[in-house]
This record gives structure tokens, sequence and C-alpha cells, in this order.
């Protein structure tokens, strides 16, 4: 019933996971990439971490020629099925490398709270910046050190969801954090009916909280110019209690920036 993370969950991530504001991050983060004078009508955007393609549908929609990448192949094959116009690649965050440059580049939905270590954190913001164009934009959220530790209230979150065709999903996912290793551990338990047939599995995820202060250090080793780290949705400067910010970061070649 132990799988790896985000195999078996990808078949019911999307019914899970319905009330993700996607649309509206995505207008959150276009809104940005607009004022600070990026060019997006036609523009190559990268999306890291993509998931079932939630984000990147959203990204494709505002008329953007979008890439998804991310390492489960699990997840892939739905996005595939949910885009069959979007193009998506496997590829870890840490290494990747594809042969086109972007204007923007994403990775939302705590996705890069998943690398364990500063050092694996800085190898994929490092990837990304070496797959901007002059003047590209880095758009990404990372749960807080606080956020990571108090995921929700209760640790606990549980419901049932509709599948597609019929059948439904019982999830319930369990949180703690761990002091020795200070992560955030999920046991995602779901149990899915479809079709008359049973079938349970749980996902272990582990999470690390990076605060603004953890980020500033990774993003100059990685060679950004300029970047600003907010609160969603008014990009205010963080409050200590904030459980989630969100990092917008430039490459050289913005007008009006240093090299």
């Amino acid at each position: 019933m132990q799988r790896p993370p985000f195999t078996a969950l990808a078949a019911v991530y999307d019914a899970i996971m319905a009330d993700v504001e996607y649309d509206y991050w995505a207008d959150f983060v276009l809104t940005y990439a607009r004022d600070g004078g990026l060019a997006l009508e036609g523009a190559a955007a990268l999306d890291l971490a993509c998931g079932t393609g939630g984000f990147t549908r959203e990204l494709a929609a505002a008329g953007l020629r979008v890439t998804g990448l991310d390492g489960s192949e699990d997840m892939l094959r739905e996005a595939r099925l949910r885009l069959p116009g979007v193009d998506f690649v496997a590829g870890d965050l840490r290494t990747f490398a594809v042969p086109e440059r972007f204007e923007l580049i994403t990775c939302v939905f705590d996705s890069l709270n998943n690398l364990l270590t500063v050092e694996d954190l800085t190898a994929a913001l490092t990837r990304a910046q070496a797959h901007l164009k002059p003047g590209g934009l880095l758009a990404f959220d990372v749960n807080t050190r606080l956020g990571v530790r108090e995921l929700w209230e209760g640790d606990a979150i549980e419901g049932l969801a509709p599948l597609p065709g019929g059948g439904e999903v019982h999830y319930h996912w369990s949180h703690h954090h761990d002091v020795a290793s200070d992560l955030g551990v999920v046991q995602a338990f779901c149990r899915i009916l479809d079709g008359g047939e049973l079938r349970e599995f749980v996902e272990t995820h582990r999470e690390r909280g990076y605060d603004p202060a953890d980020l500033e250090e990774p993003l100059r080793v990685a060679g950004f110019v300029h970047w600003e780290i907010v609160e969603y949705p008014d990009y205010a400067v963080p409050t200590p209690d904030v459980p989630r910010v969100w990092v917008f970061a430039w490459v050289a070649g913005k007008a009006g920036m240093e090299e």
C-alpha cells in the first residue's frame, strides 16, 4: 500500500485539488511580470514541477507557449491527457536541461519545498536561471519554516471527492513536524472506489521550510541579479508569521537593471 511520492496520487490528484486557485495564482504572477516590463504575448514559459498541469493550463490559456517539466512520469501522464497540445518533459529540478530558453519560468504550489537541502534548492535555482532569456523572470512560492511546522489546523485534512466518470476518492492526510530533521512529514492516505473496485495507498511526502532570509544566498549563488520576496495576493513585504511567500527573481538584461 505504501507508494513513492507523486505516483499513485497522480490518478486522483486533480479530484482532490479541485479547489486550488491556479487561475488566481496565474493572474498574480502574470500581473507582476507585465508590471515589470516583461512582454508576454507569445512568450515562451517553462512550468517546473508542473504535476498534472493545473498551473500549466492557466499559462497556456493566457497565450504563452508553455512547456511543462516534472520528475514524476505518473503526473506527466495525467498532464498530457489534460493538455494534449502542450509539450511535457521529464526532468529533475536540480539537473534538468532543455534546449529552449524562456522569458518566464514558474514553479508553484510549494514544489521547491520538496528539495530538502539548501544545496538542492540552490541547484534548482541555478538550472532555472540558466534556462531564462536575458531579462527573464523566475516566479515561485515556498512554504516558510512556520508554514511547514503548522501546515494545517489540527494537522490533518480529510474529504471525499468525485472522480471523472464515476467513483470517488476518500482521502485522509495527516501532518507532523519532525523536530530532529526540521522537516514537515505528510502521510497521504487515499481510498479509491471506482467501478466496484476498491484500492488504497499511502504516500509519504517531506518538505523543508524556507524563510525569506534562507532564500537570499541561493538566489545570489544561482546568478539572479534582482529579486523581490512578497506575500500573496497584494505583493506586500512578508510579515514574520506568514506561512508562504512568493519570489520574483530576474536575470540580467532587464531594462534599468545592473548587470
